[in-house]
């Protein structure tokens, strides 16, 4: 099993050095969320919301730093370190700016991108940069394989129901293909991951109950799509204590990549919030790798 930091709600100017000690530390990765702004007036409804009126868990005031150039701010300065969005809102951008900020990244950190994607939920951001909201499941599902053609090298061209093109050459080209994780649970977000993705990332962090219950339904669109046999790659996030055991039964049962944020345990002990210091996040941080990650080694 594999672990990856998330670093979503962190502020920005310690992001590099907790990427440092991930990286000293043994982490596989660092798991990176994405939003383009926080409207003042949102009527759309986020999809987790554990609220009545369907708002965000976070503040208008925190920062969403670019996905990807963090992950070119962070792969100069780290050796090891995988970087999966989780998730990248790919269809409120138009398909070649994501393929050429993907494979410029890409090629930046020598192949150590992954890109998770998903339909995103706040449709204000669709409409500022003029993508179309009510087809956006859609219009993913024709860029997934449209993304792997431009990412192909050379001249490519690709002709699909949402997106055409005669023959191109994108430049750089990834040094290898791009994996691409479909995320979310919705029963079109299941399907679409086991037809098109690579692998599966999970909404948001489940409790251990809830956790079998999605990783069976993603076993259950695999076998439906012939893929049950496949490599298939499946982050999981578990709302439950630090447990070796607990990691142990689930990468058995196929989780091969758990998402994990020890600095926020930190943040929000007595006294605390996402903006304490630096020293007491790098701390949670070694500690989860003591604990945890050096055992399942």
């Amino acid at each position: 099993m594999r672990f990856h930091q998330a670093v979503a709600f962190m502020e920005t100017d310690q992001l590099l050095d907790m990427c440092r000690a991930t990286d000293a530390l043994g982490y596989s990765g660092i798991y990176l969320s994405d939003h383009i702004f926080f409207p003042r007036v949102l009527e759309s409804r986020y999809t987790y919301s554990p609220y009545d009126d369907g708002s965000p868990i976070w503040s208008p005031e925190t920062d969403w730093p670019d996905a990807w150039c963090l992950i070119s701010a962070v792969a100069a300065v780290t050796d090891q370190l995988q970087f999966t969005t989780g998730v990248y809102i790919a269809p409120d951008r138009d398909l070649f700016t994501v393929a050429k900020t993907v494979g410029t990244a890409a090629c930046i950190s020598h192949g150590r991108v992954h890109l998770g994607v998903g339909v995103g939920w706040c449709k204000e951001e669709f409409d500022a940069t003029g993508q179309d909201f009510h087809n956006r499941g859609r219009r993913l599902d024709d860029m997934i394989p449209a993304l792997r053609a431009l990412w192909r090298g050379g001249w490519v061209e690709y002709h699909g129901p949402h997106y055409d093109f005669d023959a191109l050459q994108m430049n750089p080209s990834p040094p290898a293909p791009v994996p691409i994780y479909v995320g979310g649970q919705s029963a079109p977000a299941l399907r679409r991951a086991a037809r098109l993705g690579d692998g599966w990332i999970a909404a948001q962090a489940y409790s251990e109950q809830d956790a079998w219950h999605h990783l069976g339904l993603v076993k259950e669109h695999l076998e439906e799509q012939g893929r049950a046999g496949d490599d298939f790659v499946v982050y999981m996030a578990l709302n439950e204590r630090p447990d070796v055991d607990l990691y142990r039964r689930f990468e058995d049962a196929g989780v091969t990549d758990l998402i994990c944020a020890p600095w926020m345990l930190a943040a929000m002990g007595p006294g605390r919030d996402y903006k304490s210091a630096l020293d007491a996040k790098l701390q949670a941080t070694e500690q989860f790798a003591d604990d945890v990650i050096r055992k399942m080694r």
